[in-house]
């Protein structure tokens, strides 16, 4: 393929430690616009055949040096940049996401490896630490030297509402890769096209860099047994996952219930609320409202991060927040989803709010197809705590908000939320007080808390925290962005009275 051409033509094969392999069975992709094309569904031979590679390649790739990995992660990004413009159109083809959407994930993609490149450089991952020898001391103390050491081969599930950022070449590949470790990704059945497309380039910069072919393979998706054959193979040692609470909770189990358990990164799903208090719902309810419904619908609400539920209490103020909202959903047209299948799954959680006493509708819209309207709904504290269902993901553009009576029941029903990935606190001055007071419990229930903003949109840095308390995520523990996701896929090791030319080089 020419890597500078818009045009490119899927050949639907696995790429397996370095070869491109085809098999028997095949399914059809369901792209948004254009055409269709068959890819082969995976089997579990060839998971066997990818995971018996990665682990032949640990044994180079895990003892690389620093340069050595960063200039592989560098090479990837180079290799995706010169494919820029026939990436986007598969990828715009297959989500119908559009094409501005689909250029910036890719600088997402391609910054977050150059910045993990960087970030190993450093050193500082390593956590290193030194316990000089004390011999005179009784009893004796030995040298003690440790450093984290990466785990072995990971399996990295594609994720459906990023095609770039958080599949093929996305955050937990780079965090693996970084780490020292090869990848067998099991692709997405909704963009196997940019997932090929993608597997090209970083087999491409992997031959640049020399690199052992078992360090990267792609088993496409079109078979649930594939996931299954992959998290239970004995060779795989952890598992990277963005995905649906059902889906991810089952490989979880399977994870857990192995001969030898492994740790499994889920990144399931949240509601993300945002608590409105009262000083800046008096002096901007209205704007808050607008811009609610602005991160609301952004991307036809298929971002993790979509801040599903607002609270905010009775009175004229929140009346305001409401009618501003209600005005900028019912102005926002129909989007399309990623997936038909996901647009389903939006009309049935849709279709369990409107059958709700608990809830009032507030906009109800009709749906069909693959494209999804804006909806709202409003309850109030003491219905929310009683129907656990409220609390339940909708994936896209439905709106919960839940009524207030006073700062306590605030407080009250932010101890009643289950996990989540953020939590949001819209506050004035005059707020602080209540804010202080609600700080400690958000912080309970979330892996990041922010103030005076909305959470869609997840920068990758140093700082980030992409995860939170189950269900928002299977390890409180643990990022799934920025560098620390890297941590993840390393494990501490003591070196006890090594001597010097036998220890690792970065702790020499």
């Amino acid at each position: 393929m020419d890597g500078t051409a818009s045009a490119f033509t899927p050949h639907g094969k696995h790429l397996i430690a370095g070869d491109w392999v085809a098999t028997a069975q095949t399914f059809a992709s369901d792209p948004a616009t254009g055409s269709a094309h068959d890819f082969s569904v995976g089997t579990e031979a060839l998971v066997a055949q990818a995971c018996a590679a990665a682990e032949e390649a640990f044994w180079s790739y895990a003892y690389t040096s620093r340069a050595e990995r960063a200039q592989f992660l560098n090479t990837i990004a180079d290799e995706i940049e010169a494919r820029a413009e026939a990436v986007t159109a598969i990828g715009t083809s297959e989500t119908g996401l559009p094409e501005a959407r689909l250029n910036a994930e890719r600088g997402r993609t391609t910054g977050q490896l150059r910045l993990f490149a960087e970030h190993i450089l450093k050193g500082d991952y390593l956590d290193i630490r030194v316990d000089a020898a004390v011999p005179d001391r009784t009893p004796p103390r030995p040298e003690l030297r440790m450093i984290q050491r990466p785990i072995g081969p990971v399996a990295v599930f594609g994720a459906s509402n990023f095609p770039l950022a958080f599949s093929t070449a996305g955050g937990d590949t780079a965090a693996a890769l970084a780490a020292g470790c090869p990848v067998v990704v099991k692709g997405h059945s909704a963009h196997p096209g940019t997932g090929e497309i993608i597997a090209e380039a970083i087999d491409a910069a992997r031959k640049k860099c020399g690199l052992h072919p078992g360090v990267f393979s792609l088993i496409q998706g079109g078979n649930r047994a594939v996931g299954a054959a992959l998290v239970t193979h004995p060779l795989i040692k952890a598992v990277g996952f963005t995905g649906s609470l059902g889906g991810g909770r089952a490989l979880f189990d399977l994870c857990a219930q192995r001969p030898e358990p492994i740790p499994f990164f889920g990144e399931l799903g949240s509601v993300n609320p945002m608590f409105v208090l009262p000083a800046a719902a008096a002096a901007r309810g209205a704007e808050i409202g607008t811009g609610w419904a602005g991160s609301l619908t952004m991307g036809a609400g298929q971002f993790c991060t979509n801040p599903g539920i607002a609270v905010i209490a009775k009175g004229p103020e929140g009346d305001a927040f409401v009618a501003a909202a209600k005005e900028a959903l019912s102005a926002t047209g129909a989007q399309v989803m990623l997936t038909a299948g996901i647009a389903k799954a939006y009309r049935d959680g849709q279709a369990r709010f409107e059958g709700r006493n608990a809830v009032t509708p507030l906009l109800s819209t009709e749906n069909e197809g693959r494209t999804a309207r804006p909806n709202l709904y409003e309850t109030d504290a003491d219905a929310y705590l009683q129907d656990h269902a409220l609390g339940e993901e909708v994936f896209g553009p439905l709106g919960l908000i839940v009524r207030i009576s006073d700062p306590e029941e605030m407080l009250g029903l932010a101890r009643g939320f289950e996990g989540q990935l953020t939590t949001t606190i819209q506050m004035d001055d005059a707020d602080k007080d209540l804010a202080r007071k609600l700080l400690p419990i958000l912080e309970r229930k979330a892996g990041r808390v922010l103030a005076n903003g909305f959470p869609t949109g997840v920068e990758v840095a140093d700082a980030m925290v992409h995860g939170g308390p189950y269900p928002a995520s299977t390890n409180f523990g643990a990022t799934s962005v920025g560098t620390l996701s890297i941590r993840r896929f390393l494990r501490p090791v003591c070196f006890q009275n090594i001597p010097q030319g036998v220890l690792p080089d970065d702790l020499e």
